[in-house]
C-alpha cells in the first residue's frame, strides 16, 4: 500500500516530516506516486532544480516503510535517493568525480545532522553521442547517484533537507545566503 490513509504510525510520521520540507527557491519538490512492489508502505517526491549555468538536475527521493523490517536495511524504513545531471565535458573528464559526487550525499547527510545506518549506493558518470535520425548535440555527459540508508527515527527533516543539499550540489548552487561574484568583477 502506498500512502498515509490507516498508515502505521512510524510511516505517517515520516511522511509527515517530509512534507513540511521547505527547499531553497531553485528546487522544486512534488509529490509523485512511489513505486508499489519494493515495500507494504511507500511515499515518494521528485525534485528538479536549475543551476547557475541553467544546469538541470533531476531527482527522486523514496521512503520505503515494512513494519517487519527488512535484514538488509537493518529496520524497518529505508530511504533511497536518485540524482541525475547534466555536466560540462571538463568536470565530466575529472577522473575524481565518481569520489566527489558520493562526497556530495555523505556531506550533506552529515551537514543537516541525518543519523543513518546502512548507506550504500553508486555514482555513474556517462557520455554519450547521438547519430542519424537521433542526431541532437554532438556529445552529453551525465551523473547519476543512486544511493539508499536506513534512518535511525522517523524524523526524516534531516535527511530530506540532505537531499536537497545533494541536489543543489550537484548543480553548483553555493550554499543558502552565499551569494556569487560574476565574471565581470
Amino acid at each position: 500500500m502506498t500512502g498515509t490513509s490507516a498508515a502505521p504510525e512510524l510511516f505517517a510520521q515520516a511522511v509527515a516530516a517530509l512534507r513540511t520540507l521547505r527547499p531553497r527557491p531553485e528546487l522544486h519538490l512534488e509529490e509523485v506516486r512511489p513505486p508499489q512492489r519494493l515495500a507494504p508502505w511507500a511515499f515518494a517526491f521528485t525534485a528538479e532544480v536549475n543551476g547557475p549555468a541553467e544546469v538541470l538536475a533531476t531527482g527522486r527521493l523514496v521512503l520505503l516503510h515494512d513494519p517487519d523490517g527488512e535484514e538488509a536495511w537493518g529496520g524497518v524504513l529505508r530511504v533511497v535517493a536518485y540524482v541525475r545531471a547534466e555536466l560540462d565535458a571538463e568536470l565530466a573528464a575529472d577522473p575524481l568525480l565518481p569520489a566527489v559526487g558520493w562526497s556530495w550525499l555523505t556531506d550533506a547527510l552529515e551537514a543537516s545532522g541525518a543519523e543513518y545506518t546502512a548507506l550504500g549506493g553508486t555514482v555513474t558518470d556517462t557520455s554519450s553521442a547521438r547519430f542519424g535520425d537521433i542526431a541532437g548535440p554532438a556529445r552529453t555527459d551525465d551523473l547519476e547517484l543512486r544511493a539508499s540508508w536506513t534512518p535511525l527515527s522517523a524524523d526524516l527533516v534531516p535527511h530530506g533537507e540532505a537531499f536537497c543539499d545533494l541536489m543543489a550540489s550537484v548543480v553548483g548552487l553555493p550554499p543558502v545566503g552565499v551569494a556569487t561574484l560574476g565574471r565581470g568583477i
